[in-house]
């Protein structure tokens, strides 16, 4: 009886073992990549607005985001009317100007925080087309998370970053990321209710940003895909 037991834990072991290998990395991403509306759809998103809050500390602040695919980022949150800004283009590097943080007028961002920034101008994310990017990525295995299995993808980018990504094993949505940030320490970022945009694209409205410094939440009201968005808002004044 014993041995029957050992053997039947043992099939167990094999077939689990075996499932997750016949899951590969690129499996995941493919699928995840389906589930945000596919490449070609990816590929006609121009730009992307976005009209949202912040909650940090008990205060809602309103935030807009505006997005030029692969090419420009700019984030604008109002902190009690003040503006906290913060921008990095493909070709010219970031900046940000940050009045909680004494920082009235513009100034250069620093070359660590570009590079994070970087990520967030890509709507597909940099798991799409991730070896083109100059990133790795594994599946290292599955994990309980966000109320459900996730794949857990380990993501090194080009610039040496690692992250951790996790992908909703039943609808293939990004559900969160753990990453390390330089000067946050370790930065866990929660996503959900996705919802589907007039255009076809999955975008998660909530995003929980919790680190060892502060805790906020984000909310998306407003989603566009290809509005017309004027180039000048990325130039850093003067």
């Amino acid at each position: 009886m014993k041995t029957l037991g050992m053997g039947i834990l043992s099939l167990i072991a094999f077939l689990t073992v075996g499932s997750l290998k016949a899951q590969t990395a690129d499996d995941v991403i493919n699928k995840y990549v389906n589930a945000l509306g596919g490449k070609d759809l990816i590929a006609g998103i121009k730009t992307l607005y976005e009209e949202g809050s912040m909650q940090f500390g008990g205060t809602e602040m309103p935030s807009t985001t505006y997005i030029v695919n692969g090419k420009a980022f700019k984030s604008v949150v109002d902190f009690n009317g003040q503006e906290i800004v913060q921008v990095v283009t493909l070709d010219k590097g970031g900046w940000v100007i940050n009045p909680a943080m004494g920082q009235t007028t513009a100034t250069a961002m620093p070359e660590e925080q570009t590079k994070i920034f970087k990520m967030s101008m890509d709507v597909g994310g940099p798991l799409l087309n991730y070896a083109a990017k100059g990133n790795k990525v594994e599946l290292v295995g599955k994990d309980t998370t966000a109320g459900g299995v996730a794949y857990k993808l380990k993501m090194t980018t080009r610039d040496g970053f690692s992250v951790m990504i996790y992908i909703d094993s039943k609808t293939y949505y990004l559900v969160k990321t753990v990453a390390e940030v330089p000067g946050q320490g370790e930065s866990t970022t929660t996503f959900s209710d996705h919802k589907k945009t007039d255009y076809g694209l999955v975008v998660p409205y909530t995003a929980e940003i919790s680190n060892p410094q502060f805790q906020l939440v984000i909310t998306q009201k407003k989603v566009e895909v290809n509005k017309t968005i004027d180039p000048a808002i990325f130039d850093m004044p003067k």
